[in-house]
């Protein structure tokens, strides 16, 4: 195992549970009055192309929206698609500390996503709560979020690669 990858999705059942109740809520109107309902066939294009618009919204965030990120032992590349055309890469130099943690993704950082802060703060999650906490030497900080803590443990501590508790 020469390097760590990992890419991760939004991919929760309560996400799926809310594209269906999205589309529920789109549908009812069509379905319980749909006799009594006299609709042009404008109207109920429009319903449709509707509905059909928010399902490919949300289909498209869980097969668009990723979090890429390969470690090896010349340092960490990450991308979170579409935010990231080109991955980014920071080398072992680069970083003063790195550490795996468990975080609060709603009290830290106000949710999952790409999310920046006024302070030089950043994260890139997608789920969960396990991460790795970069420090950069110029004080900026990066917590990339993680489903496979162990496994970037031991590929930590197979390159030696110093890692902060």
């Amino acid at each position: 195992m020469k390097s760590f990858n990992e890419v991760q999705r939004f991919d929760q059942w309560w996400l799926r549970l809310l594209l269906v109740v999205i589309l529920a809520i789109a549908v009812s109107p069509l379905v319980m009055d749909w006799d009594t309902l006299k609709l042009s066939r404008f109207e109920i294009a429009s319903v449709v192309l509707s509905i059909l618009v928010i399902l490919g919204l949300f289909l498209g965030f869980w097969y668009i929206f990723k979090l890429e990120t390969t470690i090896n032992e010349k340092g960490i590349t990450y991308r979170f698609v579409p935010f990231h055309i080109k991955s980014r890469f920071k080398s072992w130099k680069e970083i003063k500390s790195a550490t795996i943690r468990k975080y609060h993704p709603i009290r830290e950082y106000g949710g999952w996503g790409y999310r920046i802060s006024f302070t030089k703060r950043k994260a890139l999650t997608t789920k969960g709560n396990k991460g790795i906490q970069l420090i950069f030497n110029d004080g900026n900080e990066l917590l990339l979020g993680t489903q496979q803590p162990e496994k970037i443990m031991e590929f930590f501590k197979k390159y030696n690669i110093p890692l902060k508790n």
